[in-house]
């Protein structure tokens, strides 16, 4: 089994705790991701990170467990996206540091959060009236170029454990 972690979730607080998403439904066997979640009066849990595999899911939704710490359904939209970007695992690493630059740079000017899984992944929050138009470029231009590979979380919906 394969855990795609988040080391330095935006919305990390003390009493935060991971829950998991199984990736099988979204087409990759043998993996889970690990989401930070705040928990809510009602039992259900709020996401406390920016997803990095997980299809239908964003920060600030909120979402039922089952008794195993396996997220569920998502019952409460955020109205926050999830723009994902992986890069080429042959990209040189002077690409990859430049890349990584402008992608930081344009999200900080942007007033956006974003999550890094090592240094060649990246998923950013892009809130309710957000204008993500610049760091969209920087990621679509490295998608041309033939950089990496990039998509918004919300082409496929959520679906829990089967």
């Amino acid at each position: 089994m394969h855990f795609v972690v988040h080391e330095h979730p935006v919305g990390r607080a003390a009493t935060n705790h991971i829950a998991r998403v199984d990736l099988a439904p979204f087409g990759l066997d043998d993996q889970v991701e690990q989401l930070w979640l705040s928990t809510s009066d009602n039992g259900h849990h709020e996401v406390a990170c920016v997803p990095f595999s997980a299809y239908g899911i964003a920060l600030g939704d909120v979402v039922v467990l089952n008794d195993d710490d396996y997220v569920t359904e998502v019952v409460g939209r955020s109205s926050h996206r999830t723009l994902r970007l992986l890069f080429a695992p042959d990209l040189p690493p002077a690409v990859r540091r430049k890349l990584a630059d402008e992608i930081k740079t344009e999200v900080m000017a942007a007033g956006l959060l974003s999550e890094w899984n090592g240094a060649g992944f990246v998923a950013v929050d892009v809130p309710p009236g957000a204008q993500p138009s610049r760091v969209f470029a920087v990621m679509e231009a490295a998608v041309n170029a033939g950089y990496g590979y990039g998509e918004w979380a919300d082409v496929v919906p959520f679906a829990g454990p089967s």
